[in-house]
């Protein structure tokens, strides 16, 4: 499978997805039964995942960032009391 294919494969997951896989490829690799390729391609697999997730997390902090500050959970807080 080419990188390109690989690359587009891991930002058609979800979050979720990408945790799940990822700990998946971390159990097969504990395991040491995978060959020196497949570790190798296991590796690049979870670097990906890790840059989706870490991308995820970002933007997901971006958007706590932009309620917070425009002080949008204060605001609902005293007008629910």
């Amino acid at each position: 499978m080419s990188k390109n294919t690989e690359d587009s494969r891991a930002e058609g997951i979800n979050f979720e997805a990408a945790m799940a896989e990822l700990e998946k490829l971390v159990a097969q690799m504990e395991e040491g039964d995978l060959t020196l390729d497949n570790s190798l391609k296991a590796f690049e697999r979870g670097v990906m995942l890790t840059r989706q997730c870490q991308q995820a997390l970002s933007q997901a902090e971006l958007r706590v960032q932009k309620l917070t500050d425009a002080n949008t959970l204060e605001d609902l807080t005293q007008e629910d009391s």
